[in-house]
């Protein structure tokens, strides 16, 4: 079964897909420190950084420089977190990406794969509040096939100002509400942490969007100007086919809701509160449409039992 995370929401930066390049040049005049490129402009924490060029061969190893520790809480694997960062490659003067610009920071679950390995390696154990700066060797980046303007084998560095970070709970908990419309899909209660059941009625599919409470909980309400954490369960319809599922892989998946590009899935989570499983059947209008999106064929309508864990 192949992801199909990368179809729900438009790519944000290279950490996965390469984003446009930044026109600011850095310094190449500046030594390095630490053994990391030095920052010669706006080092504090929540300022654009500005980087050197890299002196000399990079080292073989990654490297994480912590230019400012903050006194919030330990990264562990399986947090959501936001951050800025800038990213630049070793023997550059020009950044390829930063967030600063877009002002609007990169969500993500360390530790999920949603990222390259160097990021989810070298934030771990670094505290809420701090800035980092991290060189990341070509096996931890892009290796030999490099990505964008990204080259083979390029040794990357990046400042890392890392915002905040949330503790993912396993599994959407909260006051069962009754599926009482045969017509419609019923999904599992269990909140052991493994993929609900879901059971898809042999009848038609509804028309309209559904976006109905399972678990209900009391927390916040979304907004679709928040990134969710979630887990969940992706089924077409038709032969009750399932293309993808977060649960077999132990890995949650963070996303803002206004860049997500599948309409029923945004409009299903806006004002569902944090903590529930939500049930969506999306028709083929506020999914896919006509087109065919790898398992998914043409003008399919989608179910989705849905975990809100979490917003960062």
């Amino acid at each position: 079964m192949r992801r199909i995370a990368g179809l729900l929401v438009a790519p944000l930066l290279l950490l996965t897909a390469v984003a446009c390049g930044s026109d600011d040049k850095a310094s190449d005049s500046a030594s390095s420190k630490n053994g990391v490129p030095a920052i010669t402009a706006g080092a504090k924490f929540g300022e654009k950084p500005t980087l050197s060029k890299g002196e000399g061969d990079p080292p073989k190893e990654l490297k994480t420089d912590v230019i400012s520790e903050g006194d919030g809480a330990k990264l562990k694997n399986g947090d959501a977190i936001q951050v800025n960062y800038l990213g630049q490659a070793w023997d550059s003067t020009k950044p390829f990406d930063n967030s600063f610009d877009r002002k609007q920071p990169f969500d993500l679950t360390l530790g999920a794969g949603m990222v390259i390995q160097g990021w989810d390696k070298g934030l771990v154990g670094q505290k809420v509040g701090s800035r980092v700066e991290l060189v990341i060797p070509p096996e931890l980046g892009y290796g030999e096939q490099g990505q964008g303007d990204i080259k083979p084998n390029a040794t990357l560095v990046f400042v890392v100002d890392i915002l905040k970070a949330t503790q993912i709970p396993a599994s959407a908990k909260g006051t069962e509400v009754a599926q009482d419309n045969i017509d419609l899909p019923k999904v599992g209660v269990k909140t052991d942490g493994k993929a609900p059941t879901v059971t898809i009625p042999k009848g038609d599919p509804p028309k309209k969007l559904v976006s109905n409470y399972v678990l209900e909980s009391d927390g916040e309400v979304v907004k679709e100007s928040d990134s969710v954490v979630v887990n969940y369960v992706g089924m077409i319809w038709k032969g009750a086919k399932e293309f993808d599922n977060t649960y077999t892989t132990g890995k949650t998946q963070t996303f803002p809701l206004s860049q997500v590009t599948l309409k029923g899935l945004k409009n299903g989570l806006t004002d569902k509160k944090v903590g529930s499983r939500v049930l969506l059947v999306i028709p083929p209008d506020q999914a896919f449409g006509d087109q065919q999106q790898q398992a998914i064929p043409k003008n399919s309508t989608l179910v989705f039992a849905v975990d809100i864990l979490a917003k960062v």
